[in-house]
């Protein structure tokens, strides 16, 4: 398992993070998700066989946001 930050553009809101957390949870593969509101990001723990950046990105832009970095 691998832990990537994500950060978000547009997750201002609690119903923001709803979205997000949400949105990432659904992807397969992965396994947690944890936001923090304040620095608008989102911590995905998933498998890298099974998923990475451009499944987030995707599922993160349904959702109505926007991947701009990740570490």
């Amino acid at each position: 398992m691998e832990t990537k930050r994500l950060m978000i553009k547009g997750m201002t809101c609690g119903m923001c993070v709803k979205h997000v957390t949400h949105a990432l949870e659904n992807v397969d593969g992965v396994v947690d998700v944890q936001t923090d509101l304040d620095a608008g990001a989102a911590e995905v723990t998933y498998d890298p066989a099974a998923t990475g950046l451009p499944e987030f990105e995707e599922a993160v832009a349904e959702a109505g946001y926007e991947v701009t970095a990740m570490s």
